[in-house]
């Protein structure tokens, strides 16, 4: 997949500047019946080479969800299987294309094609930082950086994890994790152990999506030992996939298929939505969470049909979730998309996480009350929960610790609902390696529902009332005691 550049959101001084995946073209076929017959497989098949014969050049469809038998097998071991036809309809466009929105204006006049779509390209969702400059060299020995992890203490702090690292299964032993997003920095000192690497798509060659992996990674897994940080979950086992090369609704479903119920997949994803015509912003404003495109919808949806627990970002664009704008279905979605956005019927299944405050004065500075909703989150009472959106110690970016070597660098301000999810993927992750120890996992419907029904009170600030809902704090105790 082809990338342009737009500036990073966390760049250091003399930094490169991030990579920004490209926009996808999705193609929906016509639909060819609820169950995935031979018939179904003939007539799909049919309908993609009917396509294939109107892209120009080497430009070829994609199955989004794999081959058709392939699918079929995957989905018979699904515990609540979706409607399973849906899936055989989506598709990428690959190879070269020229204008994509003319393209898609083009294939939708075909009776073959129920919607094709251009998506803006995905983001990570970091929130805006001022440019810092990476800190000198490291010592000989890194220093131990818990005493700054604040989102490990007891609530109404934190999470509790402090309290789970003392039971069975509560260091996330036994549970996987893949994070779907751009690029990452497994060498790291502090990210040796339980890490599988990367598993699909190909890594972004960028230091602004390498540090994002990096910092994601090290606030779950950072490795248990004297030095750095440590993760909220250190004895999960955690891999990647990269949204180039393939697109964001291959990578969920690609993660999906390396995992068995009660695991968990992270989407550190957002892109502009309909807002501003879904125009790329400097700040962010209106970028929303990538499940309001169908495709990726779908993919989630088959993601959460297979028993796991997706942990989704809500985005850093500022919106309100419940507005009408979201409403309205955009002409080139298929005819039967509903808002997802919108808390009601139309549900994916994922955990939506919003950014809150931390303790105002942590690091010496303060943003509003802690655990009220900072300014750059969406909210909505689509919202399931929230974690901490600024001040969050983790590995990356090197303002903390820095240097020449990016496998010593640490940072005491990762953000957005980048920073606030991989918390709440700590917490699943710890709570489902302690539930284990006694019987089976959770399923991702009661995550939900345990998350909207314990923890630490969201609370308001000026202008930002808790009505404006992005959920409670994580309490890892109170899930496990109820």
């Amino acid at each position: 997949m082809a990338s342009t550049a737009r500036p990073s959101r966390h760049r250091r001084p003399g930094a490169p500047v991030a990579a920004v995946a490209s926009g996808e073209l999705v193609v929906v076929t016509a639909p060819t019946g609820p169950e995935i017959t031979d018939r179904a497989l003939r007539e799909n098949r049919s309908l993609r080479s009917r396509v294939d014969e109107l892209l120009p050049g080497t430009a070829h469809l994609e199955p989004i969800f794999g081959p058709g038998n392939r699918l079929a097998a995957r989905l018979s071991e699904t515990p609540q299987a979706p409607v399973a036809g849906e899936y055989l309809s989506y598709f990428t466009v690959r190879g070269e294309v020229g204008d994509l929105g003319e393209l898609a204006h083009r294939l939708r006049a075909e009776d073959t094609v129920a919607a094709a779509y251009v998506k803006p390209a995905a983001e990570p969702p970091l929130a805006p930082l001022a440019a810092n400059a990476v800190a000198p060299d490291a010592p000989a020995v890194t220093p131990d950086f818990r005493s700054r992890q604040g989102y490990l203490d007891a609530g109404p702090t934190g999470i509790d994890a402090v309290w789970a690292h003392t039971r069975p299964g509560g260091l996330g032993t036994g549970v996987r994790i893949v994070d779907v997003e751009g690029a990452w920095r497994f060498t790291h000192e502090d990210l040796r152990q339980n890490q599988g690497g990367m598993i699909g798509g190909t890594a972004a060659d960028d230091l602004g999506w390498r540090n994002h992996g990096t910092a994601v990674a090290g606030e779950i897994s950072g490795d248990l030992n004297a030095f750095g940080v440590t993760g909220i979950a250190p004895e999960a086992h955690i891999r990647a996939v990269s949204i180039f090369g393939i697109g964001s609704a291959t990578a969920i479903r690609a993660a999906a298929d390396t995992l068995d119920p009660g695991d968990v997949l992270l989407i550190e994803l957002h892109r502009p939505g309909p807002r501003f015509d879904y125009r790329a912003t400097p700040d962010q404003r209106g970028y929303i969470a990538v499940e309001w495109w169908p495709d990726d919808f779908a993919a989630v949806r088959y993601a959460v049909g297979r028993g796991i627990v997706v942990v989704e970002a809500a985005g850093n664009g500022g919106e309100n979730f419940d507005d009408p704008v979201y409403d309205a279905r955009p002409a080139d979605f298929p005819g039967d998309w509903r808002n997802p956005l919108r808390a009601g019927p139309v549900d994916s299944g994922a955990v939506l996480v919003g950014a809150g405050a931390p303790p105002p004065g942590l690091h010496g500075r303060d943003h509003g009350p802690a655990r009220s909703r900072l300014a750059f989150s969406n909210y909505g009472a689509r919202l399931d929960v929230q974690g901490w959106g600024r001040e969050v110690t983790t590995t990356g970016y090197g303002d903390l610790q820095g240097g020449a070597d990016e496998d010593l660098w640490y940072t005491d301000e990762f953000s957005g609902t980048s920073s606030a999810s991989p918390i709440v993927v700590g917490a699943v992750a710890a709570y489902q390696g302690i539930r284990a120890q006694t019987g089976a996992r959770a399923t991702p419907a009661e995550i939900r529902a345990l998350l909207r029904a314990t923890g630490s009170p969201q609370a308001a600030a000026p202008g930002r009332p808790v009505t404006q809902r992005i959920g409670n704090l994580p309490d890892l105790r109170a899930m496990v005691q109820r």
